[in-house]
């Protein structure tokens, strides 16, 4: 039998440790700027076309390569960084393991120009799926230049899994981002199809930070400086108002590398405890310096991990350090009662009246003379002592139906001018008709007649804040009225969106959001069915905020901000895919968002009125994610517990 055990050829070898190191084209912006920072860049050019698919250019004026090292570079495991083992916890470079240019090589079309201070000529060389096209002299600046073209064009399976062009791009900037953040010496910049997006010249931390995040954000940020014998840490933590639940702008470095940490991450956060919700987090910029023998950066393919040799030393002096600087910012939360322009309550005291002159010193502007139960036309019905003409009936039991130009609408009941509306030839009662439905799937049978409906309807209280209970013929009813709300609110968006109508509304002064460029891009990944939905915005990267002209007629433009965050937060998180479905994603939330939230006190007009526009709709019984909108306690169960 002959022997199965031999050696795989450098090709292969090369796409499966490609497979560690290079995922898609921001490893490759990670892998081509740091190896320029190491090579001692001061100006670093990014460019990439089509989501880094098609191109990725990385220029730099470092150190440069000779011909030999040049190609030696791209051979696996050829490094400058490291000769012995004890090396490894000894770095102060970004790579080290030399394996980033051959995983490159592996999967895609590379270029390399280069050339050393002093020589005359650089040299040219050329390398496709891990074999040499060419290797020339050549005419080139000082430094190096990679052109990689064509990522994954001999492994068709690994680019059919490269996601849009947008969705690249956001990742391309995360990376760039980092990298530029670590080194605020280096000027860098971000080309993206012949359009700039970054152009970061050399400066201070502070100055990149406000290059990279934008002047808002930059003027909120607080300084945090500490020296110990165990590590210096610096950089700027957010002040409360900026906290946000996207978790974005979010930075720790290490010896000028980017890491992540959850642990470090809770050491922040637990500073900001009570003084900002539990759901946001604040942004920070924080660097740590640390002896490198303390360190170990070999645990991650990526190296964004790190393992510290006194992380609790250093978990607890991050976590004083942050809640120091805030209190010394006044941030921490203190007892501020703000008794201007309040009433002045005297002490009670017990079977002492209060005269209309005492009650004329309490209140100066008081009208003692104004009687509240006196009409002059007012009708009065012996039955309920309300003036007739002030009766308030059930808008939607009487036919009405809201229209834009009523300007008795106010309230409660100006939430319902979008809500969609039965047809004229729709019976108003056919909600009671279709809970009767005993065949329905999803349609219990409430056994109530039309008119026990409406009676029902009049009977509703609510329970909690959550909940409205109507009593039926056989048992309770209770509905969820945020669900409730939801769903009403996404048949009719739905609807509206089918007619083509455009319930767009225009804002006087545009909304300003201060905002990341990271958090920019998914934006724009998603500007198309945020316009569907009647949203108008621009992004300006100078400022780093994004100007909102238009916004949908279901929210308010205080909203405006909660529902991009949360929008940006799933996507980030990985809850939506962009790709499939983000329309009815986009439209479920907007939907949330603009539906009546929990604590919302309503009046027995509003809970019928929801109630009945509930089972105007085609699925009353679920909300848009698939959550039940009510349930029934029949009498049997009620009648058990007792």
């Amino acid at each position: 039998m002959s022997n199965v055990i031999h050696m795989l050829p450098d090709s292969v070898a090369n796409q499966i440790a490609a497979g560690e190191v290079i995922q898609r084209p921001a490893s490759v912006i990670k892998e081509l700027t740091e190896n320029a920072v190491d090579a001692g860049a001061t100006d670093i050019k990014v460019v990439v076309r089509d989501g880094g698919r098609t191109l990725i250019q990385v220029i730099d004026n470092g150190c440069g390569m000779s011909e030999t090292d040049a190609r030696m570079a791209f051979e696996r495991h050829a490094t400058s960084k490291i000769t012995q083992v004890t090396d490894l916890y000894a770095l102060h470079t970004m790579g080290f393991r030399g394996e980033a240019l051959p995983s490159i090589a592996a999967v895609a079309q590379v270029e390399l120009l280069t050339r050393r201070n002093g020589d005359e000529l650089g040299v040219k060389i050329e390398i496709a799926g891990s074999k040499v096209g060419s290797q020339e002299p050549v005419v080139t600046p000082i430094g190096s230049q990679f052109c990689v073209r064509n990522l994954f064009f001999n492994i068709p399976a690994r680019r059919a899994f490269l996601k849009s062009d947008s969705t690249e791009m956001r990742h391309i900037t995360t990376e760039f981002l980092r990298v530029a953040l670590a080194h605020p010496s280096v000027a860098l910049s971000l080309n993206s199809n012949g359009a700039p997006l970054y152009v970061l010249p050399q400066g201070n931390i502070k100055q990149r930070i406000s290059g990279v995040v934008g002047k808002a954000l930059a003027q909120e940020l607080v300084p945090i400086e500490v020296e110990t014998s165990i590590v210096t840490i610096k950089g700027f933590v957010g002040t409360p108002e900026t906290a946000r639940k996207t978790g974005a702008d979010q930075y720790f470095f290490a010896n000028d590398r980017y890491m992540r940490s959850p642990y470090f991450h809770k050491a922040v956060t637990d500073a900001y405890k009570n003084i900002i919700p539990p759901d946001q987090t604040p942004a920070y910029f924080i660097y740590f310096s640390v002896d490198p023998h303390s360190i170990d950066v070999n645990v991650h393919p990526q190296k964004t991990e790190i393992k510290f040799e006194e992380e609790t030393a250093i978990w607890h002096t991050l976590n004083a350090l942050v809640r120091d600087s805030l209190g010394k910012y006044n941030f921490t939360p203190s007892l501020d009662f703000d008794t201007a322009d309040a009433i002045s309550i005297p002490t009670y005291v017990p079977h002492q009246e209060v005269s209309k002159a005492g009650l004329q010193n309490i209140i100066p502007s008081a009208d003692l003379t104004y009687n509240p139960f006196e009409h002059e036309t007012g009708e009065w019905s012996e039955k309920n002592s309300v003036p007739t003409e002030h009766k308030v009936t059930s808008r939607m039991n009487s036919g009405y139906t809201p229209q834009p130009n009523n300007t008795s609408v106010n309230g409660w009941e100006g939430m319902y001018n979008d809500i969609y509306t039965p047809s004229n030839n729709t019976d108003q009662t056919t909600y009671a008709s279709r809970l009767n439905q005993k065949n329905s799937p999803d349609q219990p049978s409430l056994n109530w007649q039309t008119d026990d409906a409406e009676e029902a309807y009049k009977n509703c209280f609510q329970y909690a804040g959550k909940y409205i209970i109507v009593p039926t013929r056989n048992g309770l009813m209770f509905i969820d009225q945020h669900r409730a709300h939801e769903r009403i609110q996404y048949e009719s968006i739905c609807k509206r969106m089918e007619n083509g109508d455009n319930f767009s509304q225009k804002l006087i002064f545009p909304e300003i959001l201060p905002m990341s460029a990271e958090d920019a891009c998914i934006i724009e990944e998603i500007s198309v069915e945020l316009e569907h939905i009647g949203m108008e915005m621009q992004y300006d990267a100078n400022e780093g905020k994004l100007n909102v002209s238009a916004i949908p007629a279901q929210i308010e433009a205080a909203d405006v901000s909660r529902f991009i965050e949360l929008l940006i937060f799933d996507i980030r998180n990985g809850e939506v895919n962009v790709q499939n479905n983000l329309m009815q994603y986009v439209v479920q939330t907007l939907a949330s968002k603009s539906a009546v939230p929990y604590g919302k006190c309503l009046t027995t007009e509003e809970m019928t009125q929801l109630c009945n526009n509930l089972f105007a709709c085609q699925s009353p019984s679920i909300s848009p994610t698939g959550k039940k909108v009510f349930t029934i306690i029949d009498n049997a169960d009620i009648d058990n517990r007792f």
